[in-house]
C-alpha cells in the first residue's frame, strides 16, 4: 500500500475548519484575526473576515482604540471599527441559501454575532476552541438570553 491509500482523510468539519483558519489570514485586526465559512450541502455558501468595513482605513492605519485603552478582550466591541468575520460572512451570502446551513467560527462568536446567526437561519455553529472543533446548540441561545436579561434588571 502507498502513503496515500494509509493516511486517514480529514473529516469534513476539520476541512471547513481549515478553510476558516485560511480565510483569516485576510484579516487586518491588530489583536486577534477570525475567520468564517458558511457551508450548506457540502458547498461554500460564504466566507468572511474580520476587518474594518469597505471603504475604511485598516486598523493597521489607523490604529486601534481597543488596544491603545487596553481593553480586554470580549468588552467594548462599540469601540472596535471592525466587523466580525460572522458578520462579513452572512452580509456577503444570500439568504435563501443560509437557511440549515452550518457556520465554521476560528473561535466562538460574540453574542451579537450569535444572534445574527439565528436570524441568518444558519442551523449549525462550530467553532475552534483549543484546537478543538466544538458545536454550539442553537436551541440553549435563547434560554442563554433569558438568563442575560435577568442578570440586568
Amino acid at each position: 500500500m502507498s502513503d496515500e491509500t494509509t493516511q486517514k482523510r480529514q473529516s469534513l468539519d476539520q476541512n471547513w475548519m481549515e478553510v476558516a483558519q485560511v480565510v483569516s489570514k485576510r484579516s487586518t485586526c491588530l489583536r486577534k484575526k477570525h475567520g468564517a465559512v458558511i457551508v450548506k450541502n457540502k458547498e461554500i455558501v460564504s466566507t468572511g473576515y474580520n476587518g474594518a468595513p469597505r471603504g475604511w482605513k485598516h486598523c493597521r492605519e489607523v490604529g486601534c482604540q481597543r488596544e491603545e485603552l487596553e481593553v480586554p478582550s470580549g468588552q467594548r466591541y462599540e469601540l472596535c471599527r471592525g466587523v466580525h468575520a460572522e458578520m462579513n460572512a452572512i452580509i456577503q451570502g444570500e439568504k435563501h441559501k443560509m437557511k440549515n446551513a452550518t457556520i465554521y467560527v476560528t473561535a466562538h462568536p460574540c453574542r451579537i454575532c450569535e444572534k445574527l446567526i439565528v436570524n441568518a437561519q444558519i442551523s449549525k455553529i462550530k467553532y475552534l476552541e483549543d484546537q478543538e472543533i466544538k458545536t454550539l446548540n442553537l436551541e440553549d441561545l435563547e434560554e442563554k438570553e433569558n438568563l442575560y436579561g435577568k442578570n440586568e434588571a
